[in-house]
């Protein structure tokens, strides 16, 4: 018999000497279990594993469970495997340059999870980026100055403002100087909204005072905010914040719109645009001459134009200041193009002046096609949005006195509607109507929420003009707005050339409606469209004066025959045809004439 094996000690004689080969073996296994851990969070699977380690797979999910693989968080699984190919780099005699890159790399990466263990434990900023630490040490963090604007800065905005003028936009500035108020007919995109914008941020940085700016909803006031805030970014590298700009001399930006009851506790220099089209026209503008009423104030009005009934035409024609006084002190003004071209400074203590889009390409504007243009709009059109000619809406079917109890202040009235939002009106339903593109003409489209309960209120939420785009483009953009809004419904004028875009359109909307253009069809549009508004069930934003003055040239007319009531607005292929109006037209015909119940019937139905 071998006496070791009956000695007391025979036991912890026989492990210490398997203690070498145990020892062999356990770190063999931490090592596989080490790969196969790093494996799994690499996403290999556990039958592939077990096949690389050349090992049972039931070894592989012994080792899974016991380890807890699954639990272990996102970073710790990301530092093993970091880890492990930084190992395997260091441990290569023959090392590339590629090699030494990626060792650098990881180390940083090491590094940088490091910090973020620390940062989840303190909670510390500074944890996480040693350059905060660095800056805070030894000294009180003070938080940056907002709209901070150096000596620099300013300077380089007034150059860029005083370099990018027209010769009608010099004009403008230098009335400014002069003149306590300016009020100015003008062509449609000639750079007034844009001009007057940076004038007034300029004049608050030069002389502190405020600016208020009103128009006849919101948002259209906060297309000067818009304008100021690229400006100043694009010229200076200056980020100008806040409902209301306060700037670092204390100067404030304003921006209201019409709904603004406490506009009275403002006081500054007032710009008001777009003012023939903003209803209550003289309500309005007591307010507002109430904030610019002292002598240093600056008062500016400017528009198209729209109507001669409309109330701000005694304002602009300067019979308003003939009214209370005695006829010894009348005056009368001649406002014609002739007089006013030039800019004058008027009895009443206006200067007054008309800017066509002829004059502001004989300042130096090159930025239109006058010849294009005028194959575009209708000779009416063309004379009303670009030569300052007033619209007789006498014989069109939607007036503006009509049209103006559609408009509202969006931003004030819509809570459920954010413009700017990925979706805009979440799920809520939504209808489009489309005018598409003839040749020479624009395309109108619009997007309309429906009533939430019968006899409810239509929204045009949003409206948008094409020029120049073939039938694919059109029908893309109308793809793209049914993944912003919950469409139900889309109608498309199929007349002619419209039934290329109608077909590309059913490819990813079956439930589109064709609506192939009648006399008949064109009543029933325009009678369903009449009783909307006048029950006062259709809003739009009163700044989208291009959407008014669409419906304003629909005009009542009859058949080549003679014998048939009908509706045109100029239409054919060489002319505008108040594309956003018909869009609308289209939109709203979806619900049945008589208001929508739940027994009754569809115009399409009836009639089709």
């Amino acid at each position: 018999m071998d006496k070791t094996n009956t000695s007391p000690f025979s036991d912890h004689h026989a492990a210490a000497a398997a203690t070498p080969d145990m020892a062999q073996a356990a770190a063999t296994d931490d090592t596989l279990q080490a790969r196969a851990r790093d494996l799994y969070y690499q996403g290999y699977r556990v039958s592939e594993i077990a096949r690389r380690l050349q090992v049972r797979a039931s070894t592989v999910h012994s080792w899974k469970r016991r380890g807890k693989w699954d639990e272990t968080d996102a970073l710790t699984r990301i530092e093993y495997v970091t880890e492990a190919r930084l190992n395997l780099l260091i441990a290569k005699d023959a090392k590339s340059n590629s090699d030494y890159k990626e060792i650098d790399a990881l180390g940083r990466l090491l590094e940088c999870q490091a910090r973020i263990k620390r940062y989840q434990g303190t909670g510390r900023e500074g944890d996480l980026n040693p350059a905060i630490a660095e800056r805070n040490k030894g000294s009180t963090r003070k938080p940056p100055e907002r709209n901070a604007i150096s000596e620099e800065q300013q300077r380089r905005m007034e150059d860029a403002f005083m370099d990018g003028l027209f010769g009608y936009q010099k004009h403008w500035y230098r009335a400014g100087q002069q003149e306590r108020i300016r009020n100015l007919l003008k062509s449609r995109q000639i750079g007034a909204t844009f001009y007057f914008a940076r004038e007034a941020l300029i004049d608050a940085l030069k002389t502190g005072r405020n600016q208020i700016f009103l128009s006849a909803s919101k948002a259209q006031a906060h297309q000067f905010k818009s304008y100021i805030q690229e400006f100043a970014r694009t010229t200076a590298d200056v980020d100008l914040r806040g409902e209301k700009i306060l700037l670092p001399n204390e100067a404030e930006l304003i921006f209201l719109g019409t709904n603004s009851r406490t506009a009275q506790s403002y006081h500054g220099n007032l710009y008001l645009d777009e003012y023939f089209w903003i209803p209550k026209f003289r309500d309005l503008r007591k307010v507002a001459s109430g904030m610019a009423s002292q002598k240093r104030w600056r008062q500016t009005y400017f528009s198209t134009p729209s109507t001669l009934t409309h109330e701000a035409y005694p304002f602009w024609a300067g019979t308003l200041f003939n009214k209370g006084r005695p006829k010894s002190e009348h005056i009368e003004l001649d406002v014609r193009h002739e007089a006013l071209a030039g800019g004058r400074h008027c009895e009443d203590g206006q200067w007054r002046q008309i800017v066509t889009i002829l004059d502001a390409a004989a300042s130096g504007c090159d930025l239109f096609d006058i010849q294009q243009l005028r194959l575009e709009y209708s000779p009416e059109e063309f004379l009303q949005l670009f030569m300052c000619q007033f619209i007789d809406d006498g014989k069109s079917v939607f007036p503006l006195s009509l049209l103006q109890r559609c408009m509202v202040d969006s931003w004030e009235v819509w809570e459920d509607f954010r413009p700017f939002h990925a979706r805009p009106f979440a799920d809520r339903p939504v209808w489009i109507g489309y005018d598409p593109s003839h040749t020479g003409d624009s395309a109108g489209l619009v997007v309309v929420a429906p009533p939430m309960a019968p006899g409810g209120k239509f929204r045009v939420l949003d409206r948008m003009q094409f020029q120049g785009l073939d039938f694919e483009e059109q029908a893309k953009r109308i793809e793209m707005l049914t993944h912003t809004y919950n469409v139900q419904h889309i109608a498309i004028d199929t007349t002619g050339l419209g039934q290329g875009v109608y077909q590309l359109v059913r490819q990813f909307f079956p439930m589109a409606v064709g609506l192939n253009y009648s006399p008949d069809l064109k009543v029933r549009m325009v009678l369903k469209a009449l009783n909307i508004i006048e029950r006062g069930r259709l809003e739009f934003d009163a700044g989208w004066t291009d959407l008014a003055a669409a419906f304003m040239a629909i005009k009542k007319t009859t058949t080549a025959s003679g014998r048939q009531i009908t509706f045109e607005a100029g239409r054919s292929e060489e002319t505008s045809h108040a594309d956003l109006a018909w869009a609308c037209l289209h939109a709203l015909l979806n619900e049945p004439l008589e208001g929508a119940t739940t027994t009754n019937t569809g115009f399409m139905e009836i009639f089709g």
